[in-house]
C-alpha cells in the first residue's frame, strides 16, 4: 500500500513538472557528449590548444549546477512568466547548434539555458541564475585566446628578461634575446602559450568563484586589490615557472623539463598557485575589514570618553 502511494506521489509530481522535466531530458541528450568532450580534452590535453585555455571549467562547471540546484526553492517561488526574449534567445540557441561551427555549437549550450529562464521565470529567473550561467558562459571554449596571442609580446619579453636575470644572479651565463633565452648553447622561447595566459585565465576564474562564496565580490575596494594581487601573483608565478624551465633546459635535465613543462608537475604547480589565492583573499579581508573598523572604534571611544566627562 505504502509503495503504491509513493508511486502515485511520484506519478503526481512528475506531472506538475512535465514541462521541465521533458526539457532536461532533451538537453541532456544534446549536451552531455559536448560536455564529455571537454572534459576528456582538458583532462588529456587532446582538445585544441584555445580551448585548453578553458580547462577552468572542471571547478567552474560543477559549481554552477551546485549553485543552480541551491536556488532550486527560490525558482520555484517565483510566479511563472514568459518573456518574449527568452524565446528569441532560444531560436538564436537552436541556430548556433545546428551550425555545425565548433564555437557556435559551444555557445549555443549558455544561450539556450538564458533563453529557458526568461521564457520559465522572466527578467527574475534570469537574475536568479545569473552568476550560474555567467561560470557556463566564461567556461565556454572560444577562440578568444588566439585572438589574444598576438598582443603578449610584451609580456613574453618581460618574462624572458626577469628570467635571464635571476639565472644571472644565481651564476649562470645566460643572454636574454627578445622572448629567447640562450643557456649552455641551448635556447628555450617564452611562447605566447607560455607567456601564463591560461594560468591567469584560471586564475582570474577561481578568484570569481572565491569572491561569490565569500560575499566580498560586494566590495568594490575588495575586488579591485583582489584581483590586481591575483595578476601579480600569476605574473611572479609564470616568471619562476619559466626560469625553473630554462635552468632545467640548460643544464640538461630533460626528465625534470618534461615534468613541469607537459606533466604532472605543471599541474601541482597550478594547484600550488591557486592555493595562494584563498590566502590573499582571506588577508584583504582582514585587512580591509580591520581598516573599516578603526574609525568606528575611535568614534566609539571618543563618544565614551565624552559621556565619563
Amino acid at each position: 500500500m505504502q509503495i503504491s502511494r509513493k508511486l502515485v506521489s511520484i506519478f503526481e509530481r512528475f506531472q506538475r513538472h512535465y514541462p521541465e522535466t521533458a526539457i532536461g531530458v532533451i538537453l541532456a541528450l544534446l549536451y552531455v557528449p559536448l560536455l564529455l568532450h571537454w572534459v576528456d580534452g582538458w583532462l588529456n590535453k587532446s582538445i585544441s590548444t584555445e580551448h585548453e585555455y578553458f580547462s577552468h571549467g572542471l571547478i567552474g562547471l560543477p559549481f554552477a549546477t551546485y549553485l543552480a540546484w541551491q536556488n532550486r526553492q527560490q525558482w520555484q517561488q517565483l510566479p511563472n512568466q514568459t518573456h518574449m526574449a527568452g524565446l528569441g534567445l532560444l531560436v538564436v540557441g537552436v541556430g548556433c547548434y545546428l551550425s555545425n561551427l565548433t564555437d557556435l555549437v559551444n555557445l549555443s549550450l549558455v544561450v539556450i539555458l538564458a533563453g529557458l529562464c526568461l521564457w520559465f521565470k522572466g527578467v527574475p529567473g534570469l537574475r536568479l541564475q545569473t552568476f550560474s550561467l555567467l561560470l557556463v558562459l566564461l567556461a565556454t571554449p572560444n577562440q578568444i585566446p588566439y585572438l589574444i596571442a598576438p598582443y603578449t609580446l610584451p609580456l613574453q619579453q618581460f618574462i624572458a628578461g626577469m628570467a635571464g636575470f635571476i639565472l644571472f644572479q644565481i651564476g649562470m651565463e645566460v643572454r636574454v634575446d627578445q622572448i629567447y633565452l640562450f643557456v649552455n648553447d641551448r635556447i628555450v622561447e617564452v611562447a605566447p602559450y607560455c607567456a601564463g595566459l591560461k594560468m591567469l585565465f584560471t586564475s582570474l576564474y577561481v578568484g570569481l568563484i572565491l569572491l561569490y562564496w565569500t560575499g566580498a565580490w560586494n566590495s568594490r575596494t575588495k575586488v579591485i586589490w583582489f584581483y590586481s594581487g591575483v595578476i601579480a601573483l600569476s605574473v611572479t608565478a609564470n616568471i619562476i615557472r619559466n626560469t625553473l624551465l630554462t635552468f632545467f633546459h640548460g643544464t640538461g635535465q630533460a626528465q625534470a623539463f618534461d615534468w613541469l613543462h607537459d606533466g604532472w608537475g605543471g599541474d601541482l604547480y597550478s594547484t600550488a598557485m591557486l592555493g595562494l589565492l584563498l590566502f590573499l583573499l582571506q588577508g584583504i579581508n582582514r585587512w580591509i575589514v580591520t581598516d573599516e573598523l578603526i574609525p568606528a572604534l575611535e568614534t566609539e571611544s571618543g563618544d565614551a570618553l565624552e559621556s565619563e566627562a
